[in-house]
């Protein structure tokens, strides 16, 4: 009765070896079929999220007394993840006019045309790709992944 107390343990101990070295090439393999299908829907309601992007940023605009006056996608987009929760994010580069208005002597205002760069947040909430219009000024998405890399993991790039 007593060796088969150390059967069992010894079975579940070899269970368990087993599931522990199979575990990494496993989660690879699961998060590769996530980024797969994250990446085609992506392409799939690109530009639906773009005009979202363009809006809510456009309503949040980081120019005191300016406004949107047009924005330009870069086709390039480079995918991370972040390295504590594990959430999958597109960055795309785009570049933005600001018209701002210059005060001038005796209350005159002149427009001024300003550009922009930046990169556009998209994130991927596990079924879907949604966007609150975050944008990271100044910065290309490569150069936003370095700035961030503590943070964020570049999983692909297109």
């Amino acid at each position: 009765m007593a060796d088969a107390g150390w059967i069992l343990f010894g079975a579940i101990a070899l269970v368990a070896v087993a599931v522990t070295v199979a575990w990494r090439p496993l989660r690879a393999r699961w998060l590769e079929c996530q980024f797969s299908r994250a990446r085609r829907d992506f392409h799939h309601q690109r530009e639906r999220l773009e005009a979202k992007f363009v809006c809510l940023a456009a309503a949040e605009c980081p120019v005191e007394g300016g406004a949107w006056d047009q924005c330009q996608f870069d086709d390039d987009v480079a995918y991370v993840r972040n390295r504590s929760t594990g959430e999958l994010s597109a960055f795309a580069a785009f570049s933005l006019g600001i018209d701002t208005y210059d005060v001038r002597p005796r209350g005159s205002y002149d427009l001024m045309g300003n550009l922009r760069a930046g990169t556009a947040v998209f994130r991927f909430d596990g079924r879907r790709w949604e966007t609150d219009g975050r944008a990271i000024l100044n910065l290309s998405p490569f150069e936003a992944i370095r700035f961030y890399q503590d943070d964020l993991e570049m999983v692909g790039q297109e």
